[in-house]
């Protein structure tokens, strides 16, 4: 199958949102062994959208909507559908006692026209919304295959992966399927990594594919095979290679993050963690409790912003400022030894640097000391120099901290 993505939506073309639908769709679709070739966006104009559908069925016998499946009247997705492929929209009785119970549970009044989210193309298999109103649907005719799915990522993401997936492998009627692994990478640039394994990019079976975002690589291993144990031998054999050249910047798989690895390791190892941060202004806080459980683990943190609060708050001598630099690894290290004391945790981590956009104590923009103190253990400070934007250095300090925080519990 050969598969178009058309995104409905005016507030794509506007810029307010962006189109990350179309990217998990075409990353999915991969792993059935469908082909994607197009993406397209298109307002909420019907006119616009017939064309874009006329265009589409000329070169993909897969044509995958999402949005316009909504209550108001600018979400037109399937009443263009219906009136392109001549189909009468019917009520979906299921779907509609959903809507009304989620109303009554609610406590809120159901508008009239939150019904028109309940219809659906006639003759379509419906796709069951588990996290939102609108159902999807999909429908063939003359060799096309229409799947529609909601706009909003969390409604069309499970969506697809509980019910559309599964629709469309029966369709492709292929005994091969597409298995993935995605090793993650940290501490080694795009460039650097894909030269490491340049050689591994050319393979067949598997396909070996780079992928960088905010300072991170990673690497997708995928196989084609009929069986799944075939398959994983293939990629494992390959993993191997690539693990024995670039291990040491591994840190783990799929889509797990650099703070959810910090979580888990320290989870295990049944340690606690405070934190004092300078130039991230309380990021790396915000990351760790985000995570479920972090209140088991994380003591809790200080924004020491400014000098005065280094040293009231943390109690840095003052003249350790006057001496380095607030900016230095002897503050970065007093910063983490009175943080890890003043809340009781087994290791105190402090964030310290210049962020931008000016130069800070004679030290250019990207200079970051990261500290380290451990029970029982000298505290160490790390030195890392960072480019690119004032928030991006921010980021990028707090993941490098994650890292460096790893490395030094496997120690």
């Amino acid at each position: 199958m050969n598969a178009e993505i058309i995104a409905v939506g005016s507030e794509l073309l506007l810029g307010q949102i962006v189109n990350t639908n179309a990217r998990f769709l075409s990353q999915q679709l991969a792993e059935i062994g469908i082909n994607v070739y197009y993406h397209t966006v298109v307002g909420d104009n019907p006119i616009r959208l017939e064309k874009a559908i006329e265009v589409a069925e000329e070169r993909s016998n897969l044509i995958i909507f999402t949005g316009g499946l909504g209550p108001t009247k600018d979400d037109l997705t399937k009443e263009t559908i219906a009136r392109h492929l001549d189909r009468k929209l019917i009520m979906d009785e299921h779907a509609l006692l959903s809507i009304t119970q989620y109303f009554e549970k609610t406590g809120r009044e159901m508008t009239e026209n939150n019904k028109k989210q309940a219809l659906v193309l006639e003759g379509s298999v419906v796709l069951p919304n588990d996290h939102g109103m609108a159902p999807g649907m999909i429908l063939t005719r003359s060799g096309i295959t229409y799947m529609l799915l909601p706009g909003p990522p969390k409604e069309m993401e499970p969506m697809f992966i509980s019910y559309g997936a599964d629709a469309l492998y029966k369709k492709t009627n292929s005994k091969e399927r597409i298995y993935s692994k995605v090793l993650r990478f940290f501490g080694i640039g795009e460039a650097a990594l894909e030269t490491k394994v340049e050689d591994l990019l050319d393979y067949q079976n598997p396909t070996v594919a780079p992928l960088a975002s905010d300072g991170e690589v990673t690497l997708r291993i995928t196989a084609k095979h009929s069986n799944y144990d075939d398959a994983m031998v293939l990629i494992e054999g390959v993993e191997k290679e690539i693990l024995t050249r670039v291990g040491e910047f591994h840190y783990g798989y799929g889509t797990t993050s650099l703070i959810n690895e910090v979580f888990n390791r320290l989870s295990s190892a049944g340690m606690t963690l405070s934190c004092v941060e300078s130039l991230t202004g309380g990021m790396f806080q915000e990351e760790i409790t985000s995570l479920q459980g972090s209140s088991a683990l994380f003591m809790g943190g200080i924004v020491s912003y400014s000098n005065e609060a280094k040293i009231k708050l943390l109690d840095v001598k003052e003249h350790t400022i006057v001496e380095f630099g607030a900016v230095s690894e002897q503050c970065a290290k007093e910063m983490a030894e009175n943080v890890r004391l003043k809340l009781s945790s087994d290791i105190g981590m402090s964030f310290t640097g210049v962020a931008g956009p000016d130069e800070v104590e004679g030290k250019p923009v990207g200079t970051v000391w990261i500290g380290v103190a451990r029970k029982g253990k000298p505290t160490v400070a790390y030195s890392v120099n960072l480019a690119g934007s004032r928030n991006s250095i921010r980021i990028r300090t707090v993941k490098h901290g994650c890292h460096i925080l790893l490395n030094n519990l496997q120690e």
